[in-house]
């Protein structure tokens, strides 16, 4: 176990050694020799060509990002309409009690409705007594 701890730090000591050889090297070297006219030109014209292609791909992916949240703000907004439309369905509620032959009628927003309880367009408040039976017509259109 010693050996491989060893092994590992000496390939870690010189490596850091190697390294900072080259980049000595690098530093006190001249660069490469003048290069010709036509080969500056072709290189000019190569990093312009990369260039062109970087900018190009760049503008697509603003342009691909841009139509992605164009997309997901109007999906959301439209499936955000068709919940408040759906929460803003006006339900008649008949309830039918025991004393009466005839139920009585009110007219609910589907998001006031509770299971024995709710509130009328008007802002009433009602609560369903246990021998009261609840009628809701319009629910499944």
């Amino acid at each position: 176990m010693l050996s491989k701890f060893l092994v590992t730090l000496t390939v870690i000591v010189i490596a850091f050694f190697v390294l900072r050889q080259r980049h000595l090297n690098n530093n006190t070297s001249k660069k490469t020799p003048a290069i010709t006219q036509k080969a500056q030109k072709a290189q000019k014209a190569q990093k312009a060509q990369k260039n062109k292609v970087k900018t190009e791909l760049a503008s697509d992916m603003r342009a691909g990002a841009y139509i992605f949240l164009i997309l997901m703000v109007t999906l959301g907004a439209t499936l955000y309409y068709f919940d408040w439309q759906d929460d803003h369905k006006i339900l008649t509620v008949n309830l039918h009690r025991s004393d009466q032959t005839q139920p009585v009628s009110y007219e609910v927003y589907k998001y006031q409705l509770q299971e024995r309880a709710f509130i009328t367009i008007d802002g009433r408040s009602i609560a369903v007594a246990s021998n009261e039976r609840m009628e809701v017509l319009g629910l499944n259109e």
